[in-house]
């Protein structure tokens, strides 16, 4: 039987939930979830969990962070004066927002917290510092 290992397309539906059981992700009602093994397409834990398994194998497996999104970093967060951010752009604690770097590269950052003088911005992954897991079914191996 074809096993999961760098080089292979696989095919998985997954199940992703948090510790307190909150489920973050999940293929369920869709195609399953395709790519390509050893191309760092998805987090690394997960990838390495799938290594070995064979088509239509299943388990459970948590990721810790550090193989998963990584650590949660407090020099992520960044507070900016509330009159630098334009009036048109929503202010929502959780909204998903895009800053330009002065580098000028494009980072997602997430509104974290919002005062009368400062807009408090995230650019830490929403699962940073979570650890992870997942119910994977291994559907396919190419």
């Amino acid at each position: 039987m074809t096993q999961a290992k760098p080089g292979t397309t696989v095919s998985i539906h997954y199940t992703g939930t948090l510790a307190d059981g909150t489920t973050f992700d999940s293929s369920e009602g869709r195609d399953p979830l395709t790519f390509q093994m050893g191309e760092g397409q998805i987090i690394p834990g997960l990838e390495n969990a799938l290594s070995g398994m064979s088509e239509g194998e299943s388990k459970t497996v948590t990721i810790p962070a550090d193989e998963a999104y990584g650590a949660h970093r407090p020099e992520a967060i960044q507070q900016v004066p509330r009159e630098a951010v334009p009036d048109h752009i929503p202010l929502d604690l959780g909204t998903q927002l895009q800053v330009q770097t002065p580098e000028g590269q494009t980072l997602p950052v997430t509104v974290a917290e919002v005062t009368d003088e400062t807009v408090t911005l995230d650019a830490n992954h929403p699962l940073a510092g979570k650890d992870l897991t997942f119910a994977v079914e291994l559907v396919k191996v190419a």
